[in-house]
């Protein structure tokens, strides 16, 4: 994780050394890309004030940043994939939701209660309610950690038993079945894209479903 933070932050900082090109490079480019995806993300998903959107920004940029580089270094042969590991993305994931949460305090104090309980309930409703909206608000974490867990772990091992096997063929010199393994190649390399499509799309998740919770803190949904 500590290698994967120093990478990217060695990336954005020889990139934006000296306010950057202004004949943009590809390095420059790809952070460009990827600044401006993020501001965007922020821009349509938390309601308020552009200071109120400038104040999370970094923490949804570094958060998108980093899930992305991990997930595509991950898809680097004999690496090892951090988001793959259940403790990783649950300590993230509940880390984040407790400073959202302390967010919520900080904005509206113990008014922040009233996210447990949507207006117009009849009061006879009101205790099975809260207790229902506390235990969805606290699965909300969990839920964040866990998708992101699976996707990973399940499109990882699948390559890897399939790519293993496919190994093993060759490795046992069985050249005449070369053209039967041809169409089974054909799908490891398939789920390979598919999987870098999955790494790509799973990091874009977690962090539009942080700026949807950060949003609901803010302004109280």
């Amino acid at each position: 994780m500590l290698l994967t933070m120093s990478l990217v932050l060695l990336l954005v900082h020889f990139v934006t050394m000296n306010g950057g090109h202004l004949v943009t490079n590809a390095w420059q480019s790809f952070v460009e890309m990827i600044y401006d995806f993020v501001l965007n993300l922020v821009n349509e998903q938390i309601r308020g004030t552009s200071l109120v959107k400038q104040r999370f920004f970094p923490l949804i940029y570094i958060t998108f940043t980093f899930l992305l580089f991990c997930n595509l270094i991950g898809m680097i042969p004999y690496s090892l994939t951090v988001i793959s590991h259940f403790i990783i993305t649950l300590g993230l994931s509940f880390s984040l939701f407790i400073g959202i949460t302390v967010v919520g305090f900080q904005t509206h104090g113990l008014h922040f209660f009233s996210i447990l309980l949507p207006q117009g309930v009849p009061l006879p409703l009101a205790p099975f309610l809260v207790l229902l909206e506390l235990i969805f608000y606290c699965f909300r974490a969990l839920s964040l950690g866990t998708r992101l867990f699976a996707n990973m772990m399940a499109g990882h091992n699948l390559i890897k038993i399939l790519s293993g096997f496919a190994w093993t063929m060759l490795s046992m010199g069985i050249i005449m079945y070369l053209g039967q393994l041809a169409p089974f190649f054909f799908i490891v390399f398939a789920l390979t894209g598919l999987e870098l499509g999955v790494a790509i799309l799973q990091a874009y998740v977690f962090a539009i479903l942080l700026c949807i919770y950060l949003n609901d803190a803010i302004n109280l949904y």
